[in-house]
C-alpha cells in the first residue's frame, strides 16, 4: 500500500517514471494544464517540466515542500518565492546536453554548403551543452570563440572573448546561458539590438537555449536588414504563443525539443526521482533505459546526420504553429549522436 502521508502531483508527459513511485506515496498524473492552485492545495512534492509556472499563484495556499523539475532551466520557477516558503527545488543540470549538441550540428549540417572547418563558431555559454559544443566543433576543425564572462572571470586565461567579439567574427553564433533576469550577467535579450548591430559578417543564428535570451523583434529587425544569415531557432520567447513573422524567416524552426533524447530524458527523469525519493525518505526507484557510459568526446557528421533530421518538425510547425504544444509532446525521442573517430 502506497504511504498516504506523502502526496505527490507528477506532470504525465514526463517519460519513464509512471507507477515507479506508486507503491510508496499517493500520485497524481496530471497534464500541466491541470497543475492548479486547487490541485495543488494537499500535495507536499511536485514533478514537473517547464510547463508549469512555479510561484506564488501556484503555490500560496498549498502545502508543497519539494519541486522536481526533470529540465536543465529553472526559469520556471519564482525561486525567491520558492526560498521564503522553504521550498526545496531540485533541477536536473546537464541531462540533455549532448541532445543539444545534437541538435546544433545537424541543424547546422542541414543549412551549410561549405565544409565546417571553414567556418568560426561562437558559442555564448560554455556550460555543460556549450563545452561539448566546442569539443566537436574542435574535432571538426572549426575556429572557436568562447564567450561565457562567469567562466572568465573565475579561472581566468585568454582563451575567451567577449560578446561583441563574436558578433563581429563568428559565422555561426549558438546561445547556451541559461535564462536570467538580474545581475551583471544577465542573459534576458543579451541577443538585443546593440548584439545584432554588431554583426558584420550576416551569422548563422541559432537559439536553442531559451526564448527570453533573444530580442524577438530585435532579431526579425536585423534578419530583415541581412545582419544576419539562415535562422535555426528551437527556443522561442512566449512559447507556445509563438512569432508567426520570426517563424516565416527561419531556415529552420522546432518546437523546443533540441535535448529531446531518449537518454536525456532517461537522465532527467532519474534524477528527479532521485531528488524527490531522497527528500521524502522513500526507497530509490530505477527508470528503465541504459545509458551511454558518457557523452561522446567526438562524432562524425555522417552520424549526425544520420541521427537526427530536424526537418518534418520542421515542417509541421510551419505548416501549423498553433499546433506547438501538440508537435512538441507527439515528438519521437531520438537516440544521441554515438562516438566516433573520424570527425569526416
Amino acid at each position: 500500500m502506497p504511504n498516504s502521508n506523502i502526496r505527490l502531483i507528477i506532470e504525465k508527459n514526463i517519460p519513464f517514471v509512471k507507477g515507479l513511485l506508486d507503491p510508496y506515496a499517493t500520485i497524481r498524473y496530471l497534464a500541466p494544464e491541470e497543475i492548479t492552485p486547487k490541485a495543488v492545495r494537499d500535495c507536499d512534492g511536485l514533478m514537473i517540466r517547464t510547463r508549469t509556472r512555479c510561484d506564488r499563484e501556484l503555490l500560496e495556499r498549498s502545502e508543497v515542500k519539494m519541486i522536481a523539475t526533470a529540465t536543465i532551466g529553472t526559469d520556471h520557477i519564482d525561486a525567491d518565492y520558492c526560498r521564503s516558503r522553504t521550498i526545496t527545488v531540485t533541477n536536473a543540470p546537464g541531462c540533455n546536453a549532448p541532445a543539444v549538441a545534437q541538435y546544433v550540428f545537424a541543424t547546422l549540417l542541414h543549412t551549410i554548403n561549405r565544409p565546417l572547418q571553414s567556418y568560426t563558431i561562437g558559442v555564448v555559454g560554455v556550460g555543460h551543452v556549450g563545452e561539448i559544443v566546442v569539443r566537436w566543433a574542435d574535432a571538426f576543425g572549426m575556429k572557436v570563440l568562447r564567450c561565457d564572462p562567469p567562466r572568465q572571470r573565475a579561472e581566468g586565461g585568454d582563451n575567451w572573448v567577449g560578446l561583441a567579439t563574436v558578433a563581429r567574427e563568428a559565422d555561426i553564433v549558438t546561445f547556451h546561458t541559461p535564462l536570467t533576469h538580474e545581475g551583471e550577467d544577465a542573459t534576458w535579450h543579451l541577443a538585443g539590438e546593440e548584439f545584432f548591430a554588431q554583426c558584420r559578417r550576416a551569422p548563422i543564428f541559432i537559439n536553442s537555449a531559451r526564448g527570453g535570451i533573444v530580442d524577438t523583434q530585435a532579431l526579425i529587425e536585423a534578419k530583415r536588414q541581412g545582419r544576419v544569415g539562415p535562422l535555426i531557432i528551437d527556443c522561442w520567447e512566449g512559447e507556445p504563443d509563438i512569432n508567426t513573422e520570426l517563424l516565416g524567416l527561419c531556415a529552420i524552426a522546432t518546437p523546443h525539443i533540441a535535448g529531446y533524447s531518449i537518454e536525456g530524458k532517461v537522465r532527467a527523469s532519474q534524477i528527479a526521482l532521485d531528488a524527490l525519493t531522497t527528500f521524502f525518505m522513500m526507497p530509490r526507484v530505477s527508470v528503465e533505459g541504459e545509458l551511454p557510459p558518457a557523452c561522446a568526446r567526438a562524432v562524425s557528421k555522417a552520424e549526425v546526420l544520420e541521427s537526427y533530421d530536424p526537418m518534418p518538425e520542421s515542417d509541421a510547425l510551419k505548416a501549423a504553429p498553433s499546433d506547438f504544444e501538440k508537435i512538441r509532446n507527439a515528438y519521437p525521442l531520438r537516440h544521441e549522436a554515438r562516438e566516433s573517430k573520424d570527425a569526416d
